[in-house]
């Protein structure tokens, strides 16, 4: 307490695993020290929530703050960490997300490192650091040859040759990388060639490996077998998309002239990546440095590279190319208040304006969609967190009797908002009104149904759905007639039972409300006559492997789209009396979806790992293909679905907890979003979604968690609204 009083001028402080110093003493002695305090190293992995829940929130007046823990998921550093101009938070293995109010309160941070975390996020994480003003060097992975955030040694040279200085790090983080990261390239011969290679600069590689471009290729994969890195370079993950880039810039046969036009293209840059260390998954996502590097404009070293003026200039046009930054093309942020007074501006503007002028300089009076599409990415704009809530507290008797539904289907009801279906792993059908929670209809499964894998709305009698049962069960039910809570008894008289379709997966109602289709694990299609409760035909052998979706069209009765594991998609004509289909499309792995687009133009692709097309309805030409990493699994089964009326597609996998919002026009990402579950803070995985089809920019996800047990939900994603800070805490295991 009489630390002011006395001679010392800064106290470093270093808390081991071992560390006898309680957590109540160390806080104490880190609260006393105060303004003096300089480094305070914390790599007890043991802290306890609450100590690290202090930390955060109540701040500290270090320069210097290295926090190793596996007890923080959700970062959220609120409190005033005034002087604060390094923080190390490499090894937090358990951390995936930095939330609204984290680094709230940092004005002079200007080193940050987040090695080996789980943080994916590219928007979140983003607009979370451009509240840092003064952050210049940041780190997601690390080169093997350094120990701190600034620009690697060996690439000094070329920074120099750009014409951009590299500021380094004014401390080391002490013992922040593993033992074997010191090993490797440090003092290796092999290293020193790369980092040799490394540095040089364009102008000379081009002078010592010739100008053509069999000769550049040759001597590079000579040096680099030299190195024993050759097969290394084809073996690591391509983290920001260059490889494609290169190979693209070789087939063409241009690659001295392709050589100069993105220093981040070139063999020198890319090679950087190979000596990376303990990345974090974002790392991994297509385009991340040219997204943070356009994202972050003061940054002047990233993963150890220096950021150069050309870099800037590359990732600016990068992200243009594959991000959209708002939706509907606006390009700055504007305010809901600032929206809304142009609005009347204009409409008063438009009162008095003199007959010439024209009418294209008020559209805030003249074109409503123009000013729905505005508010809709000013809003969108400012809720980088999305808000996601469980569709979870639908009658308390479900509760009560401790029986929780487990979801395994669901829609949107097609003409009242409110009412959404979803259909069980244990066969029973419940609709709700997914805005209150309130329970509208229960039908039990009374042991003739298994898991409900089909739901179709009537559209022309709201009233009455059709489900259908991986036990090839399908039924007609009216909701006037059913019960609102559970009951044993039967559901009423009015329900109309199907001839059964075997192995069911997915059943479709033609647009006139008098033919549905089902399909299943089979190569077979089975159409329905509704009214007469007669099956009409079925259609055998018209996929070479089980058929995983058969879809009408919107606006046609007659035509309708089969995807199968077969690698085809294929449309089919009834009134042709379908023996041969209309067109086959092909994809390269198998399909496990399709879908029209609501004017029936185009047709949305999924197939196995993230393999996401739009296909033209008329012809089966391919017209788009989305740009989206696949995982190497085989069992990854992605679903799309178009939004906001079919200018938005949605994808998710069942082995990813992430949405991916793509413009169906441009293809270009506009959001990601990723799910966990609100009480365990576990990854959930996508099992379906759906858009909401009332609510622009809203959905639902049917996700599936295994720890700490086996858990599915039904989540609703509002990316119009902000989570509120109440809810954006840090979590704590």
């Amino acid at each position: 307490m009489a630390f002011e009083s006395s001679d010392m001028d800064a106290v470093d402080l270093l808390q081991e695993s071992q560390g006898r110093l309680s957590e109540e003493h160390l806080m104490a002695l880190m609260r006393a020290v105060d303004f003096k305090l300089r480094v305070v190293d914390l790599q007890d992995m043991s802290l306890t929530k609450e100590f690290l829940r202090d930390l955060c929130q109540g701040g500290l007046a270090c320069q210097v703050l290295n926090l190793r823990t596996n007890h923080i998921q959700k970062l959220a550093m609120s409190g005033k960490f005034i002087q604060l101009h390094t923080l190390n938070l490499d090894f937090c293995t358990a951390l995936t997300s930095l939330q609204q109010s984290c680094f709230s309160c940092m004005p002079n941070l200007l080193r940050l490192s987040m090695c080996e975390t789980r943080i994916t996020n590219l928007w979140t994480t983003s607009a979370a650091l451009l509240k840092l003003p003064s952050l210049k060097e940041l780190r997601f992975q690390n080169c093997l040859c350094c120990k701190d955030t600034g620009a690697c040694p060996s690439s000094r040279e070329k920074a120099r040759f750009h014409g951009t200085k590299s500021q380094s790090s004014l401390c080391c983080y002490g013992q922040a990388q593993s033992a074997d990261s010191d090993d490797i390239f440090h003092s290796s011969t092999a290293g020193e060639a790369v980092r040799d290679l490394i540095c040089k600069d364009d102008s000379t590689l081009m002078s010592e490996f010739g100008s053509t471009e069999n000769t550049m290729k040759e001597k590079l994969s000579k040096n680099l077998q030299e190195i024993d890195l050759f097969k290394l370079s084809t073996d690591l993950p391509d983290l920001d998309g260059s490889k494609d880039f290169q190979n693209e810039i070789w087939e063409q046969g241009d690659f001295s002239a392709n050589f100069h036009k993105q220093d981040l293209k070139n063999p020198a840059i890319t090679l950087r990546k190979y000596i990376s260390h303990h990345p974090s998954p974002i790392c991994f996502e297509k385009h991340y440095r040219d997204y943070m590097v356009a994202s972050l404009p003061h940054l002047e070293v990233l993963d150890n590279l220096p950021v150069t003026k050309l870099d800037r200039l590359a990732a600016k046009t990068t992200s243009q190319k594959y991000f959209e930054y708002l939706p509907y093309k606006r390009q700055p942020k504007e305010s809901v208040v600032s929206l809304l007074h142009k609005r009347e501006m204009g409409g008063s503007k438009t009162r008095n304006q003199k007959k010439s002028m024209p009418k294209q300089l008020h559209p805030y009076h003249n074109n409503q969609l123009f000013f729905s599409r505005s508010l809709c990415a000013a809003k969108l704009g400012s809720s980088e967190w999305p808000l996601l809530r469980p569709v979870s507290n639908f009658s308390e008797k479900f509760k009560e009797e401790n029986k929780r539904p487990r979801p395994r289907q669901f829609e949107y009801h097609p003409s009242d908002p409110s009412l959404m279906v979803f259909g069980t792993l244990s066969g029973e059908v419940i609709v709700i009104n997914h805005e209150s929670g309130r329970t509208i209809s229960y039908i039990p499964s009374m042991g003739a149904m298994s898991s409900v894998l089909g739901l179709c709305w009537l559209k022309k009698y709201p009233s009455k759905l059709i489900a259908g049962s991986d036990n090839g069960s399908l039924k007609l039910f009216d909701i006037k007639h059913t019960p609102q809570e559970r009951a044993e008894s039967s559901c009423g008289s009015s329900n109309i039972t199907f001839t059964s379709f075997e192995q069911l997966t997915s059943l479709h109602v033609n647009s006139t409300d008098d033919k549905f289709l089902a399909s299943g694990y089979s190569k077979n299609v089975a159409l329905y006559d509704i009214d007469s409760e007669k099956r009409l035909q079925l259609f055998t052998n018209i996929h070479r492997e089980p058929i995983n979706v058969a879809k009408f069209a919107h606006h046609s009765p007659h035509l309708f789209a089969t995807s199968s594991f077969d690698h085809d998609v294929k449309m089919w004509d009834l009134r042709q009396n379908p023996l041969q289909p209309c067109y086959t499309s092909s994809s390269s792995t198998g399909n496990v979806m399709v879908c029209f687009s609501p004017d029936d133009l185009s047709l949305l692709v999924s197939a196995v790992d993230n393999e996401v097309k739009q296909l033209s309805a008329a012809d089966g030409r391919l017209l788009m293909i989305l740009e989206i990493a696949s995982t190497g699994s085989a069992y990854n089964y992605t679903r799309s679905y178009y939004m906001n009326g079919g200018d938005y597609i949605i994808s998710g996998s069942c082995d990813e907890h992430v949405i991916r919002i793509c413009c169906s026009q441009t293809g270009k990402r506009l959001r990601d979003v990723y799910l966990e579950d609100s009480e365990s803070g576990h990854s959930m995985f996508v099992q379906s979604l759906r858009s909401d089809p009332f609510r622009d920019f809203n959905l639902s996800v049917l996700a599936a968690s295994t720890r700490p047990s086996s858990k599915w939900e039904i989540i609703k994603v509002n990316m119009l609204a902000s989570s509120n800070s109440e809810e954006q805490e840090a979590f704590f295991f």
